[in-house]
């Protein structure tokens, strides 16, 4: 990196810092993910500059986001909720076979609650699992989405930095993918079982929803992920990836509008 370059980074991270710490917490309109996007592309700006954006990411995020839960709180919460959910399935299907009284019909809906709510439930931890994994680390987790009910989960931004490219978006692709399972991996046992009883097992509007769950979700994130959510984040860190030999050269940090 280039003194000049080095002194102009320096100044605009002091820059958004003050303006941070005097109540500003749009990182967007201080510029902050333009110039993370010039250090991210620069492996010397990476290892100098890492903590000082992760700090400012940082309190950025306490300033603007409530409530907030440590991490461990918001793992705990999801992995039970994910038992529980998971567990609904064999309940489902032993509900269905009932030797007395058979209840396909509650049967079909708990299978179905399972599918939505395993969705929400792996995806953070999914996050999580490979990003710890992978060297990343994270500062908690929120509430967000249009309705602030979806728990979201919030990397610790230097040690983001500090992972390589591929690792990165490695991470964003756990959530993602973890979720767009979660649906199949209801709906395969259930209809297993439901062959075994000749196709009379459970009601087909249920199965239907299932795979109904899962393809929608697909769909949406073709629509609408690949350009504002997770897999815009893998792309983004992909792209980076392939430049990153190049970058290793000596080639000059670029710039990209992109949060991290």
């Amino acid at each position: 990196m280039r003194d000049g370059a080095a002194t102009r980074i320096d100044e605009e991270l002091e820059r958004i810092e003050r303006a941070v710490e005097a109540g500003q917490s749009d990182l967007r309109a201080l510029g902050y993910w333009r110039l993370v996007g010039r250090i991210k592309r620069d492996p010397a700006a990476i290892r100098r500059y890492a903590d000082a954006a992760g700090r400012i990411d940082r309190a950025a995020f306490e300033a603007r986001v409530r409530p907030r839960f440590p991490v461990w709180v918001g793992n705990a919460i999801l992995v039970a909720g994910t038992v529980v959910l998971a567990a609904l399935v064999p309940v489902a299907i032993a509900l269905a076979e009932g030797i007395d009284r058979p209840r396909p019909e509650l049967a079909g809906a708990l299978l179905v609650v399972a599918a939505g709510g395993l969705s929400v439930s792996v995806h953070g931890p999914a996050h999580w699992v490979a990003g710890r994994t992978l060297g990343i680390r994270f500062a908690g987790w929120f509430l967000g989405g249009p309705f602030r009910i979806q728990p979201g989960l919030k990397v610790e931004y230097a040690s983001y930095l500090r992972a390589d490219p591929t690792s990165r978006a490695a991470m964003h692709a756990a959530g993602a993918l973890a979720s767009k399972v979660a649906p199949f991996a209801v709906f395969g046992p259930a209809y297993i079982q439901h062959v075994r009883h000749g196709w009379a097992l459970l009601p087909a509007w249920s199965l239907w929803a299932i795979l109904g769950l899962g393809v929608l979700q697909i769909l949406t994130d073709i629509v609408w992920s690949t350009k504002r959510s997770d897999w815009k984040r893998v792309r983004r860190e992909l792209r980076l990836a392939r430049e990153e030999p190049v970058l290793s050269s000596g080639g000059e940090p670029g710039s990209s509008g992109q949060p991290g």
